[in-house]
């Protein structure tokens, strides 16, 4: 049976550093739910602390309506997937799916069934005879979601589990995943580094940043209305444009650098300086604009990348879906952008807050 999970106030801290700062989060029972960061934000200690493998040095941890802070890792109801599938490498792929059944003590006739039924379930009965080091990495992988799923946890923690394989089998196994993980209903708490990945996947997302929560939300939600600077950049790809800001009565005027005004939808009222962050999507070609060039195109199938110069030296990123158009800009052209005002997103400068609704 699943387990909604709860975190108030978590902290957990090394001498004088604080990996993780008093987070708090709700994680939904059979949600698929992912901590996603830069390497040390602190989603892998966080993770750890749920499992067990570390201590809880502030607030608690609960399942359901228990805390479990002072529970031993071994009756936690939880199952790991690690980085490096942590195989046993006497045990061939049958025992080590059926490791954490054996340690439960149950009968052997049904551990036979079970470790069958997970092993199909992973598509790799064929291999049930095989070593370890007779596998390769994506079979290996499978090998260790088998055994995890094979003793039914209530929970599901995953660290990284595709960060060692190539990018083909990435995509083909956290499609894996996720199917395996709707079917079971598990409550899954999964860790990465991977903005893709973490998108792919999740029901939803708490992006990280030095021990914090910057936004929980959908894949949707965090892409189209990232809440601060931070997230904007870590997810996907991001043009920030300074600008000045008067914003008052619902709508902001706004004038980029060169003298272009621009007006949008704004949640308060607001005067000074700020920038905006507009994805690669949400600039457009125009007949009218702010002034650029090409300085670099490249064809990616579906949509060819723009990098546009603007008339002070800044960058932009612009990609246009080869469905919309016939013909291809060249270096050197000079065009005119504009933007996608319903879309893009603008903040304060000094405080980073957002402006946009």
């Amino acid at each position: 049976m699943s387990h909604s999970v709860l975190i108030k106030n978590a902290v957990k801290k090394y001498g004088d550093f604080t990996a993780v700062n008093g987070i708090s989060l709700e994680i939904h029972k059979g949600e698929f739910f992912t901590l996603l960061g830069p390497s040390g934000c602190g989603k892998t200690t966080l993770l750890r602390m749920i499992a067990g493998f570390n201590t809880v040095d502030g607030g608690e941890i609960c399942f359901d309506d228990q805390v479990i802070n002072n529970v031993a890792a071994h009756k936690r109801d939880t199952g790991m997937v690690f980085q490096n599938y942590a195989l046993f490498p006497h045990l061939n792929v049958s025992e080590n799916v059926a490791y954490g059944l054996k340690t439960r003590k149950v009968p052997k006739r049904e551990i036979a069934t079970r470790v069958e039924e997970a092993l199909k379930m992973v598509q790799i009965e064929a291999l049930a005879a095989r070593q370890p080091n007779e596998l390769s990495g994506g079979q290996q992988q499978r090998v260790a979601l088998a055994r995890v799923f094979v003793i039914e946890p209530g929970v599901l923690l995953m660290d990284e589990p595709l960060s060692n394989l190539d990018a083909k089998l990435r995509v083909q196994m956290r499609t894996t995943i996720k199917k395996l993980q709707r079917r079971l209903g598990i409550t899954t708490i999964y860790v990465t580094h991977d903005q893709e990945e973490a998108l792919a996947i999740s029901d939803r997302i708490a992006v990280m940043r030095e021990g914090k929560i910057m936004q929980v939300g959908t894949p949707e939600d965090i892409y189209r209305k990232p809440e601060n600077p931070f997230v904007a950049g870590f997810i996907g790809v991001s043009n920030f444009i300074d600008c000045s800001v008067k914003a008052q009565g619902g709508e902001a005027q706004i004038v980029l650098e060169g003298n272009y005004p621009l007006a949008l939808p704004a949640k308060k009222d607001f005067s000074g300086e700020g920038f905006l962050s507009a994805r690669p999507e949400q600039l457009f070609f125009s007949e009218e604009g702010l002034k650029g060039k090409v300085s670099l195109s490249t064809f990616l199938g579906d949509f060819v990348e723009y990098e546009i110069e603007l008339e002070d030296g800044k960058i932009l990123q612009l990609n246009e879906y080869t469905k919309d158009v016939e013909t291809r800009k060249k270096d050197g052209d000079i065009v005119h952008i504009r933007f996608d005002t319903k879309k893009v997103s603008l903040y304060a400068k000094d405080t980073g807050e957002v402006l946009s609704c």
